[in-house]
């Protein structure tokens, strides 16, 4: 049987606002837990994927309807009804004060459509900061290989195939990992960096915004980022995201209004920065990026 993967983490979820600060890895942990053992098996690997994606140490109660709608770009259509699931059981336990599941929709890519997003893959135009968060964290996975052939190693060790669950994830793990390797390094090997330019008169890659939501009253920022790395969670915005793409060459105190599966998002951009240049000790591939990022 296969443990819900947040073992270090754990939580009796009971309503009352002493539970309002818990987090996405242990809501996650309470949510699995529940389930029946044939449905867990379904949803684990998603809820794991999009909890560590939006930070496993984040609050529930800060996840906003922006985080979901961006996090529903890079889904398909079967990984939203056990999303779905797990953002109604966060609501229905009152751990946040907005219903998130409806922002939720999958990204639909046509097989006619795909080639054209595949060919995007390799003329992506990243922020200095962007660049060097990929190139840790390429240094970081790589550095994973070993432990990770280890693990199908000790897995492999019990001969009997068929029940052995924890063989299954230890080469789901290595898939995963191998394939994040191997696409990063092709961002890197083509990226360009987005040139500085400290006109903040209209909003541009690599920008810093300041927003507020009109029927909340709550401030938000983001740096508008290419969408290889962008990252709501942690503040950064893909330009081809419904909200990216609207806040995108507008100016300072202008509305914006994108619709959402829930209704109509209206902010108002409060000011424009530029965002401040990444230290240089990762710019030694990048005159010729062809270089330096292989496996």
């Amino acid at each position: 049987m296969t443990m819900p993967i947040f073992l270090s983490y754990h939580l009796v979820l009971v309503e009352n606002n002493s539970e309002h600060n818990a987090t996405l890895a242990e809501v996650a942990d309470a949510f699995l837990s529940d389930l029946p053992p044939e449905e867990r098996a379904k949803a684990q690997a998603e809820v794991s994927k999009f909890v560590r994606w939006l930070g496993l140490s984040r609050r529930v109660k800060d996840v906003s309807p922006v985080d979901i709608a961006s996090y529903g770009e890079f889904i398909s259509p079967s990984a939203v009804k056990p999303l779905r699931a797990f953002l109604t059981y966060a609501r229905r336990k009152r751990l946040t004060n907005v219903s998130l599941a409806p922002h939720l929709r999958a990204k639909r890519i046509s097989p006619k459509t795909a080639p054209v997003w595949e060919s995007r893959q390799t003329g992506a135009t990243l922020t200095e900061q962007g660049y060097a968060k990929l190139e840790e964290e390429l240094a970081h996975l790589k550095s994973l290989r070993s432990q990770v052939m280890e693990e199908v190693k000790t897995a492999a060790a019990d001969k009997d195939f068929r029940e052995n669950a924890p063989l299954a994830a230890a080469r789901e793990r290595k898939a995963h990992l191998e394939g994040r390797i191997r696409e990063i390094e092709a961002i890197l090997n083509q990226a360009k960096i987005a040139k500085e330019d400290q006109d903040t008169t209209r909003a541009k890659l690599g920008d810093t915004i300041v927003l507020r939501d009109l029927s909340s009253g709550k401030e938000l920022s983001y740096t508008l980022v290419d969408p290889r790395e962008a990252n709501p969670a942690k503040g950064k915005l893909s330009i081809a995201s419904p909200l990216g793409k609207a806040i995108l060459g507008k100016e300072s105190g202008q509305t914006v209004q994108v619709v959402a599966p829930a209704g109509t998002l209206c902010c108002r951009i409060e000011d424009i920065f530029v965002s401040p240049r990444a230290s240089p000790t990762v710019t030694e591939n990048r005159d010729n990026p062809n270089k330096g990022h292989s496996s």
